[in-house]
């Protein structure tokens, strides 16, 4: 079905095969722009902490074999293990702050040890998400995305001028320019083929130029060992659990919710990018994107080197390729592993000039800003969502850049708290869709085995609601109730595969009513039984054949009846969220 809202770019989709060239090709280019930030990130903590290079040449070897492994598990779907798509993983800058601190306090052992505790409350979340599916909504997960784009832009931008001391800024400006003249010109107007190698031709082309200018420093490139796997200074894990491990782990739990948040929002975003047609957001790859990003961190922890956590620019990446396919995530990992040991390679990567790094980073974080505008939109946006999404964005961006109380923000637990905008602007949009709940009509429930004896009573349940509400009774007979006989219907029938649920009568469905003006928001929850997404199905429904079954014609039905519906599926339950308008 062709849309508005299809996605022709998208070249291969999460479940196909790209060429091994293509799959190689794209792969490298993730990885020649990906090695630098998770290397640098460590480098920055270790020198701030005044760690030995001993320490730092271990802690960079095993973030690099760690992001390889946890991108592997993003890729795949064991269990409930992995996003199934492109997430890159890397050493996360949420966690510099408190790193630091942990590495000055007690060393490498007692950083480590906090990583570990805190990686346990990552695999918490992703296990009970679906309490919180009213709190991380696509509003929330958008907002933090384009927080992310703001709070990593400042940075970026101070690349552009980053060149060896003497030289003149205009050098700077022209390998810029030269770099962003070939990436624009070819997402602008090259052809697909050129499209899928526009980031790698840009930093090369600026390296080109930089080089002729005598930006480029080879000496590093020299110097380092074309093997290495420096071992022996793996420094342990520290297990006497004392008072600095008490005061340093609450801010390591508000440092691991940060990417959690990150990984949801990609989560999401992914998902959106990687179709060609649009789909549901399917919420047990967002869990199993979190248990990813947990063992991510659980082996960082051990491995006594910074956690790790997705990179958002995978979603510009694919946006910009447009390659999906789950085996550029294998390759990519793969990659990370075997720079690992090849230090030389690495080194290279990491004397790209700063101008080059820095324009392929605006234009992958540019579109990753507008990927959170999409999803923010996707969702119903009334005032409350437009006043959520704009105190919180700016309530980042503020505390990001000093803005706002910059004397209370100097050091200190608040400054780890609020310092990173993407953190206190996450928090802020908690806040307020947490209030917005509290304050909300308290919904009416209705807690009923899924038998031959559910209709009835959710009949009699959508009627008393009407007559609480003020509902014109028509109104409740002719749309809200056959809503509620649908959702049934929908609930109680086998998939579009054929495929029957398990007996009725050993699930449980719960149904809450909440008003909303002249509309009623009805949410059915029971355990998850099938893969058919309601959702996606009322998307593509002139698409399927024109059977007379059971669960087609409820689906058609629905369709006429709702304004609205939405299906969230989680690993323990599935959430359908009606809305049924003009019931006064």
């Amino acid at each position: 079905m062709d849309n508005g809202d299809s996605n022709p770019n998208v070249r291969y989709e999460p479940h196909e095969r790209p060429p091994a060239t293509v799959a190689l090709g794209a792969g490298f280019q993730a990885v020649a722009t990906m090695i630098a930030p998770i290397v640098l990130t460590v480098v920055i903590v270790g020198r701030a902490a005044e760690q030995p290079d001993a320490y730092i040449s271990w802690a960079v070897f095993a973030a690099l074999v760690v992001s390889g492994v946890s991108t592997t598990l993003q890729a795949s779907r064991i269990g409930r293990l992995g996003s199934g798509h492109v997430l890159i993983m890397g050493t996360s800058g949420a966690f510099i702050g408190v790193c630091v601190a942990a590495l000055v306090e007690g060393g490498p052992t007692l950083m480590a040890a906090l990583i570990v505790a805190s990686s346990l409350f990552q695999f918490a979340l992703a296990a009970r998400l679906s309490l919180l599916r009213r709190i991380f909504t696509p509003m929330v997960a958008g907002t933090v995305i384009m927080l992310i784009a703001a709070t990593v832009m400042p940075i970026v931008f101070g690349l552009l001028s980053d060149i060896p001391e003497g030289e003149p800024q205009t050098d700077a400006l022209i390998v810029a320019l030269a770099t962003l003249a070939v990436i624009g010109a070819a997402i602008l107007r090259g052809p697909p083929a050129l499209r899928l190698w526009s980031p790698l031709l840009g930093v090369v082309s600026g390296s080109v130029v930089a080089a002729a200018l005598g930006l480029f420093d080879v000496q590093p490139v020299l110097d380092a060992p074309w093997l290495g796997a420096p071992l022996s200074s793996w420094p342990g894990v520290d297990t006497d659990f004392g008072w600095s491990f008490l005061a340093l782990l609450p801010a390591f739990v508000v440092a691991t919710l940060a990417g959690a948040i990150e990984t949801i929002g990609d989560g999401v975003a992914v998902q959106k990018a990687s179709r060609r047609q649009p789909q549901a957001t399917d919420f047990r790859l967002v869990q199993g994107g979190l248990n990813a990003d947990g063992v991510g961190n659980l082996v960082s922890g051990l491995a006594a080197t910074l956690p790790n956590t997705t990179y958002s620019s995978s979603v510009a990446l694919v946006e910009v390729t447009g390659i999906a396919a789950r085996r550029v995530g294998f390759v990519i990992g793969a990659l990370f592993v075997a720079f690992a040991f090849l230090p030389k390679v690495a080194a290279l990567l990491i004397a790209i000039p700063g101008p080059v790094v820095g324009v392929y980073t605006v234009v992958i974080i540019a579109l990753l800003f507008v990927q959170g505008m999409r999803i923010v939109l996707k969702d119903r946006l009334d005032h409350r969502g437009a006043v959520v999404i704009g105190l919180s964005f700016w309530t980042g961006a503020a505390f990001q850049n000093g803005w706002v109380f910059p004397d209370l923000l100097a050091d200190g637990f608040l400054a780890v708290l609020l310092g990173n905008g993407m953190t206190s602007g996450a928090l802020a949009a908690i806040i307020m869709v947490l209030f917005i709940e509290a304050t909300s009509p308290r919904a009416r429930r209705l807690s009923v085995p899924l038998d031959d004896d559910a209709l009835p009573k959710l009949a009699d349940f959508l009627r008393a609601c009407g007559r609480r509400y003020g509902w014109i009774e028509d109104r409740v007979e002719s749309r809200l109730i056959l809503v509620g006989e649908e959702m049934l219907a929908t609930l109680s029938s086998p998939d579009l595969d054929g495929e029957a649920p398990p007996p009725a009568t050993t699930r449980q469905l719960r149904v809450s009513v909440r008003p909303e003006g002249s509309a009623a928001e009805i949410e059915f929850v029971s355990a998850s039984t099938a893969d058919a997404n309601v959702e996606d199905e009322l998307t593509f429904l002139q698409e399927l054949p024109d059977l007379p079954d059971v669960r087609q014609t409820s689906i058609r039905l629905l369709r006429g009846l709702a304004s609205s519906v939405r299906h969230q599926q989680y690993h323990e339950i599935d959430v359908l969220t009606v809305r049924v308008a003009n019931l006064r």
